[in-house]
């Protein structure tokens, strides 16, 4: 004869207590899928608003000093209408350059050979040049800008190439990644540009 061994049924707090748990496992598995949807969304958004709308980049060269440096970080806005004294990255043989537009369209520039840069006939006020020279200029001068392209230079301008010189000569509209408007790094020079 076989012994049976009694069963014991959990009471109902033990099942309560289980039940409990399987609804809080659920709700768990529930907002964390939730949330990494989520944060895949957002960042997904923020990838293509920092590529599209607002793109971020580092400044490698001299071109600029001392106004902006290697190594700072800025975000720059893509827009149009640029005007004198704003400063722009622009695609230029496989790299992004960023110069500051001196000429819009059908403006006439010249440069004496001190470096003193005029627009139409004006002598163009640029405090953000700290030392003025001719630099590598090989255009024939007073030069008129064409139409859809800005003239641009480097602050720095002993050592810049920009549309002084055929080489880069003025950019297109279709080159310009955007203005640049902010700097983000390094944190004592944070604030506009």
């Amino acid at each position: 004869m076989k012994k049976t061994i009694p069963q014991e049924f959990p009471d109902v707090e033990a099942l309560e207590a289980e039940l409990s748990r399987e609804k809080y496992r659920r709700r768990y598995r529930r907002v964390l899928r939730s949330t990494v949807y989520t944060l895949i969304t957002v960042a997904a958004a923020a990838v293509l608003v920092a590529t599209l709308l607002l793109p971020v980049l580092q400044i490698t060269g001299t071109s600029m000093a001392p106004n902006l440096i290697e190594g700072d970080i800025v975000v720059s806005m893509t827009s149009s209408g640029y005007q004198s004294g704003d400063v722009i990255a622009f695609y230029y043989d496989n790299k992004v350059l960023v110069k500051r537009v001196i000429a819009t369209p059908g403006q006439w520039v010249d440069i004496d050979e001190d470096g003193n840069v005029y627009v139409d006939d004006e002598l163009l006020d640029e405090p953000y040049v700290t030392e003025k020279a001719l630099g590598q200029c090989n255009i024939e001068l007073p030069y008129q800008v064409p139409e859809s392209r800005v003239f641009v230079m480097g602050d720095h301008r002993s050592v810049s190439l920009d549309s002084r010189n055929t080489a880069v000569g003025c950019v297109s509209e279709e080159q310009i990644v955007g203005r640049l408007i902010f700097r983000v790094w390094p944190w004592e020079s944070i604030g506009p540009i």
